[in-house]
């Protein structure tokens, strides 16, 4: 008889395997993180603050490091599940970075310092959907004038059945990077509810720069 497992990410077991997890999940991820990288390093200046929300076992702020440290700025990562962020705290504890400061928290609840660039990659689509609207603006208002906030995200798909196609798209690329589908559907099982794709009018004043399949991102500068 199938047996339905609890998916969570407030598990060790998926926090030990995280890294490989979002890459079988998601072929494109190294890619748009190195977008992302990118992007932060044309708006990034000197002795300023990165803040990402939800950075799950710091993968965006190991790829932002390096141009942290030559620019002489600052990153900050904050992250909800207890699991996620102590994997995060053991990657970087034996650097002794200055830099680097890291929360365990949840970003709705958190006391925003101002900084020049936000990274929300991959966090909105589990913040209650009634939380998301004033989550953005109190960020926009953390935000340097000449800064910007980087969104990237599953999306709601108003397209009809165009939209079932997209999803056929994203399970045959799991399956296709070694996901097994019975995996694949007891995380859509144990995932609804609690991961809910964001509608792309949150992100109106977004200039969009990744799509593929359900999942997007956006630049807003402020």
């Amino acid at each position: 008889m199938y047996q339905k497992k609890s998916w969570t990410f407030e598990s060790e077991e998926i926090a030990d395997k995280f890294n490989d997890h979002v890459r079988e999940q998601l072929p494109w991820y190294d890619m748009v993180s190195d977008a992302v990288a990118y992007i932060v390093r044309n708006y990034l200046t000197e002795g300023e603050r990165i803040t990402d929300h939800g950075s799950s076992t710091g993968n965006m702020i190991h790829k932002l490091l390096p141009l942290v440290t030559e620019r002489k700025a600052t990153i900050h990562g904050i992250e909800k599940s207890f699991s996620m962020y102590q994997k995060m705290q053991e990657r970087f504890f034996d650097l002794h970075l200055e830099c680097l400061s890291l929360e365990a928290g949840d970003i709705c609840d958190y006391g925003f310092e101002e900084s020049q660039v936000h990274i929300i990659f991959l966090t909105l689509m589990f913040v209650p959907v009634h939380k998301r609207q004033e989550l953005l603006d109190t960020i926009k208002q953390k935000t340097k004038k000449g800064g910007v906030i980087i969104i990237v995200d599953k999306i709601l798909d108003h397209n009809g059945y165009f939209a079932t196609v997209l999803k056929r798209l994203g399970m045959h690329w799991k399956i296709q990077q070694g996901a097994q589908l019975e995996d694949v559907i007891q995380k859509e099982m144990s995932l609804a509810g609690v991961q809910i794709p964001i509608d792309s009018e949150l992100i109106k004043d977004g200039k969009e720069f990744f799509r593929m399949g359900e999942f997007a991102g956006w630049v807003i500068e402020v």
